[in-house]
């Protein structure tokens, strides 16, 4: 019993003494984990401090350099500032005694100058004195008094004068005049130089070429209708023979011929050929040929550096391209005059801008289509002043035929290059001026006749067609027109042959249906 009591508390105590054992063991280890650690940390911490010192040390001393360093900088600006006011209060003295040495200089001068005039005062008392004295002396001797002598020899320097001045004159106009005479010859013959310019005379015929001659066929239509409607919408006289795969339309108008052309050319490629398709196409054609001739005016003023010009005059100038003057095409022929006129204005010396404008626009009164009884030098000068063109370029509009005065130096320089550029070799035809000009006449006595709209000369001016309003003219009205007309010819008119007058009345009932 004693025993197993004995093992029974051996057996407890055992364990614990192990377990204490083991404890203070670990506690010990711990311990002096423990104190490692701190000493560790003592070291670290230590070291870290050394570290922080070190940088604070080398920020010191950086920042001290610094400071050092700006010192002697601020030193230097201070030193070279200093030495500067220095050198300046040296100049300021240097330029106070150059000053003040130049003051007294000045005041010995002004000093000695007093003194001058006053001497020389004196002087020209006494000269005056004795001048004085020498006149009278003169007077006595001479027996005349010295206000007549001054009137004599006055009198004869003046007869001298004359002489010579004449003489001198008569030199410098003889020399003038040859000179005159040289430098407009140099001068007229540099500027045909300079603008020479190539020719070409207008024609009052065009050929129109055709892929076939089953074309030809269609275009005059079932008994000719087309081209009869074709004819009657363009006013050109379309001229179809046995040539090949041509057609040719004949109207001195080049307008016409150009509407006939491109209304042709576009009825052609379409292939739909009649009589309302032929009205549609020509009317449309029309408006193509207006816009064109905008364009051209356009192109024209900026060809030739020509600005700020009214949008009718434009239109005018763009429309001389359909006009010809004695076989010589109007935009052609106005071109080369402002380009002429350019070159001599700037030659002598004039505004070769406003010279090159009068060039241009010298012509404008041949183009208007409803042209009054006046000399197209004067309607062109009606329309500058309309659309206000300067003086000067009316001037020269209306001037270059003398049908006015010049009053400008501009207008006798468009007068000559005007002759110039159509004295050219080959430059005009006054045969077909004259053709022309019949022609018109022709079409203007049948338009001054109420309720005639439309008028056009064909088959060489043999044949007058004549189109009037149905609303005006009745049929009995329309033969008594025709009758009208022809006497009127007859009387105003002289022409080879006979001309047939041809009225056409037409009546249209159009509605729509919508």
């Amino acid at each position: 019993m004693e025993k197993e009591e004995l093992m029974l508390i051996l057996a407890i105590i055992i364990p614990i003494i192990a377990i204490l054992l083991w404890a203070f063991i670990f506690n010990k280890n711990a311990v002096r984990k423990k104190r490692l650690l701190l000493e560790d940390a003592t070291k670290e911490a230590d070291m870290i401090k050394q570290s922080r010192i070190l940088e604070a040390k080398e920020k010191f001393i950086q920042m001290k350099s610094d400071l050092e360093k700006r010192n002697q900088e601020q030193n230097k600006r201070f030193i070279n500032i200093e030495n500067k006011l220095k050198q300046r209060e040296l100049t300021l003295n240097q330029r106070n005694e150059e000053q003040q040495r130049k003051t007294k200089e000045l005041q010995t001068f002004k000093d000695n100058l007093v003194a001058q005039n006053e001497l020389i005062a004196k002087k020209e008392e006494e000269i005056s004195k004795l001048h004085k004295q020498s006149i009278a002396q003169l007077e006595t001797i001479s027996g005349i008094s010295a206000e007549d002598a001054k009137s004599q020899l006055v009198e004869s320097l003046k007869n001298e004068a004359k002489i010579e001045a004449m003489g001198y004159v008569k030199d410098i106009v003889e020399e003038a005049k040859i000179n005159a005479n040289r430098e407009a010859r140099r001068i007229i013959i540099e500027t045909i130089q300079r603008t020479a310019t190539e020719h070409a005379s207008e024609n009052a015929v065009s050929s129109f070429p055709i892929p076939n001659d089953e074309i030809k066929g269609r275009i005059i239509g079932r008994e000719g209708r087309n081209i009869k409607a074709l004819e009657a919408a363009t006013g050109v006289e379309i001229i179809i023979d046995d040539t090949p795969e041509t057609i040719i339309l004949s109207a001195y108008d080049p307008v016409r011929r150009e509407i006939a052309r491109q209304s042709l050319e576009k009825l052609v490629s379409d292939g739909r050929i009649h009589p309302a398709r032929i009205e549609e196409v020509v009317s449309k054609v029309k408006t193509s040929i207006e816009q064109e001739i905008i364009e051209t005016g356009k192109k024209t003023l900026i060809d030739l550096g020509i600005h700020n010009m009214h949008h009718e005059l434009m239109r005018l100038v763009g429309k001389m391209k359909f006009r010809s003057s004695f076989g010589q095409n109007l935009l052609q022929h106005s071109k080369e005059v402002a380009n002429l006129c350019a070159t001599m204005a700037a030659e002598l010396g004039l505004n070769p801008k406003l010279a090159k404008r009068a060039g241009l626009l010298h012509d404008i009164g041949k183009v208007p289509d409803n042209e009054p009884d006046l000399p197209h030098a004067q309607l062109g000068m009606k329309l500058a002043e309309k659309y206000k063109e300067h003086p000067e370029i009316i001037n020269a509009i209306g001037a270059h035929h003398e049908d006015i005065e010049m009053t400008t130096l501009i207008a006798p320089i468009v007068q000559a290059c005007d002759a110039i550029s159509g004295a050219r070799p080959g430059a005009r035809r006054e045969v077909v001026e004259n053709y022309i000009n019949r022609l018109n006449e022709l079409e203007a006595i049948a338009m001054n006749y109420d309720g005639v709209q439309k008028t056009y000369a064909i088959q060489a001016g043999r044949e007058l067609r004549v189109i009037v309003g149905a609303e005006k003219i009745s049929d009995g009205a329309a033969t008594q027109l025709s009758l009208d007309i022809s006497k009127k010819i007859q009387e105003t008119m002289t022409y080879p042959g006979q001309i047939k007058i041809t009225v056409i009345r037409e009546t249209r009932a159009v509605s729509y249906a919508k």
